[in-house]
């Protein structure tokens, strides 16, 4: 199998179970127990927090362990709008979020808040004028995501940080994609609320984290005991949770090798196709992308078939979000940027990782080369 979908979830690594095994084993206890099994568990919880707080430049207590990464959006756009009262009603975002977001901000519409979506440009760089005109006085939260996961463009997150500290208005972005691939600190930007994914960067699937800024306003989502200092409430996932801290972990040591290997891979994919394939298209040249990540446009071709015969070779690649992987509509990301139903259906996810090596690429595009050349010869 040659694997080119580290956008969708990654495998943990051998450093990352063993860090996870005890809790599966002997170290069994609730951490909410008071007797010595519960406290060896609450301390491998409180390890892990450290760990995942470091990652992105935050403080431990700060750190709010959650069942995945959309949990954790929805638990933020749900606080700022119980901050934000009943004269601040409205949320911005942005029309390439992930459905976490989007889906969320629908069900909200449906209840009377007003969900303003703002466009993208060409780049899939958010339109900075209409963001702009967007963010008023009756704002409860602007919600802009970090790196997309389909595209890998990179918003400008400190900006728009800075727009909504101007404005008063709380400020969440989702990082999913960034976290353990690019250089986060919380303490630099104006995030109020971020969303981090332990199975984005080689931890356990099932546990995802909602990092406050300090004195950020939060109301629990998930009600019940006080697990997470009372703010989110459930038994925590001890297991998950220590895998997720480790892989933070060996993140932050090796970020700037992974992201090297990464994209001198990803630059050498698409460098291949490009060449290979006439007419063929990067969607989110020229803006600022995470180093693994391409999206490529096949014109006449469509994608999901392109999917399926590659998946038959071995060679396994996306149309999009894994989320939306079984939705009867192309990509909703490329339809924003290119305002074209045929482009999001003829375009490719490829993500690398520094685990993939030259030749599996190299044997990716000769695959692909193969079974382009079949399905138009029909």
């Amino acid at each position: 199998m040659i694997y080119l979908d580290y956008n969708a979830t990654t495998p943990l690594l051998p450093e990352v179970r063993e860090a996870m095994e005890p809790y599966l084993g002997a170290q069994w206890g609730n951490p909410s127990s008071g007797h010595s099994l519960g406290r060896a568990a609450a301390l491998a919880v409180g390890k892990a927090r450290g760990e995942v707080a470091s990652l992105v430049g935050a403080q431990a207590q700060d750190v709010i362990f959650t069942g995945s990464a959309t949990e954790a959006n929805n638990s933020a756009l749900a606080a700022a709008l119980a901050a934000g009262g009943a004269t601040k009603r409205r949320v911005v975002t942005v029309a390439t979020e992930h459905s976490a977001v989007l889906a969320y901000g629908a069900a909200l519409a449906a209840g009377g808040v007003r969900v303003i979506i703002v466009p993208v440009l060409r780049t899939g760089v958010v339109d900075w004028v209409t963001l702009e005109r967007e963010v008023t006085p009756d704002t409860a939260v602007v919600s802009v995501m970090w790196a997309n996961n389909e595209t890998g463009v990179i918003h400008p997150v400190a900006e728009v940080g800075r727009l909504c500290v101007e404005r008063g208005v709380l400020f969440h972005c989702d990082a999913a994609q960034a976290a353990g691939k690019v250089p986060i600190d919380l303490a630099e930007v104006g995030i109020d609320y971020l969303t981090v994914s332990s199975h984005k960067f080689y931890g356990p699937k099932g546990v995802g984290a909602l990092v406050l800024r300090p004195g950020t306003p939060f109301t629990p989502l998930l009600m019940g005991g006080q697990q997470e200092g009372g703010r989110r409430g459930g038994t925590e996932n001890v297991p998950g949770i220590a895998g997720f801290g480790r892989a933070a972990e060996l993140a932050v040591s090796e970020l700037a090798a992974r992201a090297a290997r990464a994209g001198a891979l990803r630059d050498e994919l698409e460098r291949l196709i490009l060449a290979e394939f006439p007419g063929s298209y990067c969607n989110g040249a020229g803006a600022p992308r995470i180093a693994n990540t391409t999206n490529l446009g096949f014109p006449g071709m469509d994608s999901e078939s392109l999917v399926k015969v590659l998946d038959a070779e071995g060679v396994c690649v996306s149309a999009g979000s894994a989320c939306l992987a079984h939705a009867l509509t192309p990509s909703h990301v490329v339809q924003a940027m290119t305002g074209s139903y045929a482009k999001a259906g003829e375009a490719l996810r490829f993500s690398v990782s520094h685990l993939n090596t030259t030749e599996e690429v190299q044997t990716a595009v000769r695959i692909l080369k193969a079974k382009v050349a079949a399905i138009r010869g029909r």
